[in-house]
């Protein structure tokens, strides 16, 4: 009788010892899953009333000024416009930074197209735009700089009829690898060519972590790259090499003025 109460105890112990064992085993990968999320909430980046915590660049002005009030808040919405340029836009791109450098985080933007082209604009202007991702310190733009370093999530309209895919990425004194692969193209399209026409909102992420950004458009992955690196031969981008480390693991987000107005609303950050 003794001995089976033995073997009784020792069954259940056993089997105690099992449960305790899988419990641990389930928090400690659980807590490995928490390390992985992200630190935080969406926040939003922009308060729909003003630019703080924005600055703008524009070619052939000082930093913060803002010609021809290109950056502007109306009814809720970040708006580009050029209707104070005259008849000639020149060479007078710009940039508006989010005054924040960031490394790991998902970018959520919402933007439609509008109106006509700038006068003057170069033929590659009509509907195009960018998001810009680690692009370089706002204050390390020249005065005569056309775009600063950055790696662009390229936006293009469509025109009502034809195909003009965006989302390609862009890289403004910068390579990436595609597929493995460094690319050394100006931009490579997207894998999964989307067209929007007309003014219609449109919602783009970038997800961008430890080295790898995703490309995603109302929700749908469109295009991956990884390893971005500086063009040691560009000469604003080898200004920003520092012991021969071509690595670009950080940066600023930006939105382009380039020629076309553009509307942005819903702009908002996931940090990882």
């Amino acid at each position: 009788m003794l001995i089976l109460k033995t073997k009784h105890f020792r069954i259940l112990f056993l089997l105690i010892l099992i449960l305790s064992t899988s419990c641990k085993e389930k928090q400690s990968k659980k807590s490995e899953l928490v390390k992985d999320e992200p630190k935080s909430e969406w926040t939003p980046i922009f308060n729909g009333k003003d630019l703080s915590g924005w600055t703008m660049k524009i070619n052939g002005y000082p930093l913060a000024e803002n010609f021809g009030n290109t950056f502007r808040v109306e009814d809720g919405i970040l708006s580009i416009r050029y209707d104070q340029y005259g008849p000639e836009l020149g060479e007078r791109f710009g940039a508006l930074f989010y005054d924040k450098e960031l490394s790991n985080y998902r970018l959520k933007v919402e933007y439609r197209f509008v109106g006509e082209t700038a006068s003057g604009a170069p033929e590659w202007g009509y509907r195009d735009s960018g998001v810009q991702i680690h692009t370089q310190p706002p204050n390390t733009v020249q005065l005569n700089q056309r775009f600063p370093i950055c790696l662009e999530y390229n936006l293009h309209g469509g025109n009502g009829t034809d195909d003009r895919p965006l989302g390609a990425i862009c890289g403004i004194g910068t390579f990436v690898e595609i597929d493995g692969a460094k690319s050394t193209s100006f931009c490579n399209p997207a894998k999964v060519a989307r067209t929007f026409h007309g003014d219609q909102w449109v919602t783009v992420e970038i997800d961008v972590r430890d080295g790898i950004m995703k490309h995603f458009v109302n929700g749908e992955e469109i295009m991956n790259y990884s390893n971005p690196t500086y063009d040691p031969e560009n000469e604003f981008a080898k200004e920003l090499i520092k012991d021969g480390d071509l690595t670009v693991d950080s940066g600023y987000i930006s939105f382009q003025s380039n020629s076309h107005p553009i509307d942005f609303r819903k702009i908002e950050l996931l940090e990882y």
